[in-house]
């Protein structure tokens, strides 16, 4: 059995009268340790498929297995207890708390975990070592982000979650964030799933999911993944 298992997932939203079919019949596994990039057009159902893989929505039929436990089946309390200890979540728009230094951003988030890593070594490990004591409107746009994926990885999650984490940055500061993730996966063995609009960062990736009209339409598997600072775009 895979790490985590997508088997016929449907999503469909109510608006009144109204059915929106977000996700149809959706299949894919991912494997423990894998770098997954997932793209595809807005509207195809990447970000649903990674809200429900992080527990922050709900299927309406189907099964969603992480690590042989059947999210789906979840009730709101063990729903909780699965976004707190076993996902990392790192957003578009950083979203780290204004009047807090950068240490105590991820301080924030190991209060709440079991088996949470230290935040200094962590922020050193992103190369913020030297920004502890900073404010984020003290720090880059690059800076804020490597702060919110060390909040994320502080929790020593069992996946590593990204909604277009480079896609308020630029050319040279994304590819930075996007070789923090690539080595937060190869050296913590952490699963690594990215969504992005930019199909050229797919060689980085162990396995590319292609969304298409609300279902996984294709899926490639990389022999070889290039490492992010040797592909261009």
């Amino acid at each position: 059995m895979a790490y985590i298992e997508f088997e016929n997932v449907e999503k469909e939203y109510k608006m009144g009268e109204v059915s929106i079919k977000a996700l149809n019949n959706t299949n894919f596994q991912i494997e423990k340790g894998e770098l997954v990039v997932i793209v595809g057009p807005s509207g195809a159902g990447k970000t649903t498929s990674l809200n429900i893989l992080g527990g922050m929505d709900t299927a309406t039929s189907g099964k969603v297995i992480v690590d042989g436990k059947r999210i789906d089946k979840l009730k709101n309390k063990e729903l909780i207890k699965y976004r707190r200890e076993d996902i990392g979540f790192v957003f578009q728009f950083y979203n780290l708390v204004q009047n807090l230094t950068a240490v105590e951003n991820v301080e924030l988030a190991t209060q709440i975990c079991k088996d949470s890593l230290d935040p200094k070594e962590v922020l050193e490990k992103v190369g913020l070592g030297h920004r502890l004591k900073n404010f984020p409107s003290q720090l880059s746009g690059g800076e804020q982000q490597r702060v919110a994926i060390a909040r994320a990885i502080a929790k020593n999650p069992k996946l590593l979650l990204c909604d277009e984490p480079t896609g308020a940055l630029d050319y040279n500061t994304g590819k930075q964030i996007l070789k923090l993730l690539q080595d937060t996966c190869r050296k913590e063995n952490m699963t690594v799933i990215i969504i992005t609009h930019n199909t050229a960062i797919a060689p980085m990736a162990d396995k590319v999911i292609y969304f298409k009209n609300g279902t996984a339409e294709d899926i490639k598997i990389n022999e070889s993944p290039i490492q992010v600072e040797n592909i261009e775009w």
